[in-house]
């Protein structure tokens, strides 16, 4: 008999049933995208930053003690060079995966075409490598700074046969000494000296503009440096910082020990610090601070954002279903009633009406997550130029909401339900 009148309800008031499922699917719809963003916006989010730079960087110990008394900035001390036989060790720390990209740069002074002294900075470009884990990388400055724009010529192929023959100038450099991509320079350092071609002209917007980019072997023969490297930019997906990582920042030591294993075991960027600080021979992992706070605070707020709209959108739809089932219950008022007359109680009634209030949801809930799954493809397209993943949480979630929505919007007619009075509504008052 219950489950007759429940098919009854639904034959007679298919509309009022369909707009019922109808709000409930937009709002499912709209939760079921926003919380499958959110829950792979990091990700996203981080990938995104990672085209505009490195978030840590590596130095030698004596270089971060100097730089920490004397506030000497970047420049590097005498002496103090990290080995570039390490860096396919940075591959292999707990959250090696975590790492994008990364590439070493060495800076030496040299004369340009016997002239005027320059900065030299040798680094990697598309270099590849084999990590002693067995696996294959091709990293460099190429990718790590590809905000660069390239005004003539092309980025040096660390690939080809002129490798070693070849530089890349700034813009303001080349404007001043009226260099074009394709002349002979000559650069003189410390103990050798180099004629290289001209690959290309690139504008970095920065002091970089003044500066020469070679291979890295390029620059360590100029100053007689061979396997030594000044630095090495990171960029690596970090987690936004909490209070465990900030006091893990300041001494890891006065972490307990589950602590610690939490710490350690989190892409916090204080922990993949550390752990390039322990692969990597006397050096120093700090995090670029402008870089690692920005992504934090653009992830927390842009899931505040989508927090807040899904929330409205839960709000709409219970406002929706209230206005849709008082307006059903008044309909039946008589029916109700009728029922009570003869019989039947609050309670009974009360789970007849949210029964079909609830099996309706479910229809619309099923409708909404299915189309909330491709609104949030074509978010995750339109945005990151990627597809989004499909997290196993959002289905008890959005089931969840949905419910607790449906509920909330049939407290309404359930109030009403129970002070409907049968003597009144049988005589039409």
């Amino acid at each position: 008999m219950f489950i007759r009148m429940i098919a009854k309800a639904f034959i007679r008031q298919w509309k009022k049933m369909t707009m019922i499922a109808f709000t409930i699917a937009l709002g499912a719809s709209l939760a079921t995208a926003m919380l499958s963003v959110m829950m792979d916006v990091e990700d996203k989010v981080n990938q995104e930053l990672k085209a505009y730079g490195a978030n840590i960087t590596v130095v030698p110990k004596e270089a971060s003690v100097v730089n920490e008394l004397y506030d000497v900035g970047e420049e590097n001390v005498s002496g103090s060079y990290l080995s570039e036989d390490e860096l396919g060790k940075i591959k292999t720390i707990f959250w090696a995966f975590n790492i994008v990209d990364y590439t070493p740069f060495l800076n030496v002074e040299a004369k340009l075409n016997d002239g005027s002294p320059v900065t030299v900075s040798g680094t990697w470009f598309n270099h590849h490598m084999k990590l002693p884990t067995g696996e294959e990388l091709d990293a460099g400055i190429a990718s790590l700074r590809s905000w660069w724009e390239i005004k003539d010529g092309n980025w040096i192929d660390e690939q080809g046969k002129d490798k070693k023959d070849v530089a890349m100038i700034g813009r303001a450099l080349a404007e001043e000494e009226g260099i074009g991509v394709g002349d002979k320079i000559r650069l003189a350092g410390n103990r050798n000296s180099k004629q290289l071609t001209v690959a290309g002209i690139y504008d970095a917007g920065g002091e970089e503009d003044d500066q020469i980019f070679v291979t890295l072997d390029t620059a360590q023969a100029l100053g007689g440096l061979e396997g030594k490297v000044d630095s090495i930019e990171v960029s690596a997906l970090t987690t936004p910082d909490n209070d465990l990582a900030r006091k893990a920042a300041k001494d890891p030591g006065s972490l307990s020990v589950a602590q610690y294993e939490t710490w350690y075991c989190t892409a916090y960027v204080s922990s993949i610090c550390y752990q390039i600080e322990e692969v990597i021979t006397d050096s120093v992992a700090s995090p670029v601070r402008q870089v690692a706070d920005s992504e934090g605070q653009i992830l927390e707020k842009m899931k505040l954002l989508m927090i807040l709209i899904t929330f409205l959108a839960m709000i709409g739809a219970a406002l929706g279903i209230s206005n849709l089932v008082t307006a059903s219950v008044m309909e039946r008022s008589q029916e109700i009633g009728l029922m009570k007359a003869i019989g039947a109680h609050n309670p009974a009634i009360t789970g007849l009406v949210i029964t079909e209030i609830l099996c309706t949801a479910l229809i619309g809930g099923l409708i909404g997550f299915f189309a909330g799954q491709g609104f949030a493809q074509v978010i995750g397209h339109t945005v990151f130029g990627s597809a989004i993943s499909m997290r196993p949480m959002v289905i008890p979630l959005v089931a969840v909401l949905v419910t607790v929505v449906t509920l909330i919007g049939c407290i309404p007619a359930v109030r009403m339900l129970l002070n409907l009075r049968p003597t009144e509504v049988l005589h039409g008052r």
